[in-house]
């Protein structure tokens, strides 16, 4: 079978679709986890931490200086706020993936269980 011949089986069946609503969808509800974690969760544990923004937490290797020729040299943080911030959006959308194919997953063993049973 041709490589042309595959290609058009695959997008005919739909799957070239569903994988395009899926990444659609999937980039939206980042947005959705990323305003939770940012503008709902994090805020509190900031403040319980006595800072206003966890992403802003680090912890500075190297101070910023001015070397001979007058400009300025960065200084070297390491940007564990930011890290925290990344692990939590993580752990937020694993769970919610994992809850959405929970759910299928038992909608489909029913509807198996149900195409056995006629």
């Amino acid at each position: 079978m041709s490589l042309a011949k595959e290609f058009q089986e695959f997008a005919v069946k739909g799957n070239m679709i569903d994988m395009a609503v899926g990444i659609i969808i999937g980039g939206a509800f980042g947005k959705i986890v990323n305003s939770l974690v940012a503008d709902v969760i994090m805020p509190p544990i900031g403040m319980l931490l006595g800072q206003v923004d966890v992403k802003d937490l680090a912890l500075t290797m190297k101070e910023a200086t001015v070397d001979a020729a007058g400009a300025d040299v960065a200084a070297v943080t390491l940007n564990y706020g930011m890290f925290i911030q990344n692990v939590v959006d993580f752990l937020i959308v694993a769970f919610a993936i994992f809850m959405m194919v929970k759910v299928i997953n038992r909608l489909r063993r029913k509807q198996e269980a149900e195409e056995t049973a006629t």
